[in-house]
């Protein structure tokens, strides 16, 4: 059964979410700034009926580039492999550019800390697959606690920006009979990620 936002709100009182909103946020009033209009919309964030919208961080944003010679191995990976991609602002906000038919990686503002009667799954905003751009869907176990990282694909031809400090993936939260072993007791090998995007490990 998934959880809806009484539940949510109760959980990120104890520590579940943080920071945490406790409702959707879609317009930020800030003081003037260069080339920034305020107020301005944003891509909605916080806590919504039956989930939770995260924020991508400022923080890093990777992209996946070819390296001549180098076969992607989820075993031995190449950090090569990856570009550090500019956070750029206009008056719209702060913004990554994902190129289009290429791949990326950012990670979460927020912390999250999992129950252990709980599994999490995070999808994609539905205003980002409009563009083409898809979240891949991941789950994070009972007992994992960290900053997800998140993986977006571009499947278009075209260029699209992914806009730090706001909305870019919603958290659906799954109770079930607590766990015998939580992803915590396993000393699982995501466990305690920081603000920064972690890759493939074995």
């Amino acid at each position: 059964m998934f959880k809806n936002d009484r539940w949510i709100k109760e959980q990120a009182a104890q520590g579940m979410i943080t920071p945490f909103e406790p409702g959707m946020v879609r317009e930020v009033r800030r003081e003037p700034a260069a080339a920034m209009e305020w107020p301005r919309s944003v891509l909605s964030y916080g806590c919504s009926s039956y989930g939770y919208d995260m924020r991508l961080s400022p923080k890093e944003f990777q992209i996946f580039q070819h390296v001549p010679g180098t076969v992607m191995n989820p075993k031995r990976f190449n950090p090569n492999n990856l570009t550090l991609a500019e956070l750029q602002h206009d008056k719209d906000g702060d913004f990554f550019i994902l190129p289009g038919h290429t791949y990326g990686l950012g990670v979460v503002i927020e912390k999250l800390r999992v129950p252990r009667n709980c599994t999490v799954i995070c999808l994609g905003k539905s205003t980002y697959a409009r563009l083409g751009i898809i979240v891949n869907a991941t789950p994070a176990e009972a007992g994992w606690e960290g900053h997800l990282t998140l993986e977006f694909s571009n499947s278009s031809a075209a260029d699209c920006r992914i806009y730090a400090g706001e909305g870019v993936c919603q958290l659906l939260f799954a109770e079930g009979e607590p766990c015998e072993v939580t992803y915590a007791d396993r000393r699982g090998k995501y466990q305690g990620q920081r603000e920064t995007v972690v890759t493939a490990r074995v």
